[in-house]
């Protein structure tokens, strides 16, 4: 974790504005084109939820303003950031589950999976107290929504990106599947909102990326 030097960041003024917002985060919602990452995760027999989540969790840990976070009238940057998901359990109901990320694929797979089953078993919607060095995630798999707004705290507003997709439907030929992104407008705008929607997209063309080499090692 690193403190921006705010005397020198370009983001100063912007940040100044939106931080005394009542609600300072703005949503993007758009349709991700899922037709090649879809069947290869089948076949590869991985959990879609967890490749997404990888993959989502990926895109953002390589554009600084998904790391960022506001603290008071400083900003500080993270060197990673974690997903917390939402996983649904017994009675309709959800619990939160907070995935270390790691880079590796193949052991983030394994540690996602045994996290899942252990909040399922013993479910919770607490994170740890004080902790912002997360990405909010959730999936409304049975909705193909086309807009969408998250809960946050305020006074002050908290600065933790929310990241949703939603419900996976034909569209001609393709695969289509929403993504939603929410973010702090103190710090990140449209411009970095875009880039994060490229690089998924760029994974989501690719998934041999991270599928094929994972097989290699006896996934």
């Amino acid at each position: 974790m690193r403190m921006i030097d705010m005397d020198t960041w370009p983001r100063r003024k912007h940040f100044e504005v939106y931080n005394a917002y009542d609600y300072p985060h703005f949503n993007l919602c758009a349709p991700m084109d899922i037709t090649i990452f879809y069947p290869a995760v089948k076949d590869a027999e991985f959990s879609l939820t967890v490749a997404i989540t990888y993959i989502l969790s990926t895109a953002a840990n390589e554009i600084p303003e998904f790391r960022y976070r506001a603290r008071g009238k400083q900003v500080i940057e993270y060197e990673m950031v974690h997903p917390s998901i939402t996983v649904l359990t017994e009675g309709d109901l959800f619990s939160f589950c907070t995935i270390e990320f790691e880079q590796d694929f193949r052991h983030f797979a394994i540690r996602a999976q045994e996290r899942i089953d252990q909040v399922k078993r013993n479910p919770t919607l607490e994170d740890e107290p004080g902790q912002d060095d997360l990405l909010f995630m959730t999936s409304i798999p049975w909705v193909a929504f086309t807009t969408m707004m998250h809960p946050i705290h305020m006074h002050p507003a908290d600065s933790v990106p929310r990241i949703a997709w939603g419900k996976i439907y034909g569209d001609g030929a393709s695969l289509k599947m929403p993504l939603s992104v929410q973010g702090h407008h103190g710090l990140m705008d449209g411009l970095h909102a875009g880039r994060y929607y490229e690089k998924v997209q760029e994974m989501l063309n690719h998934p041999e990326r991270i599928l094929n080499a994972q097989m290699d090692h006896g996934v």
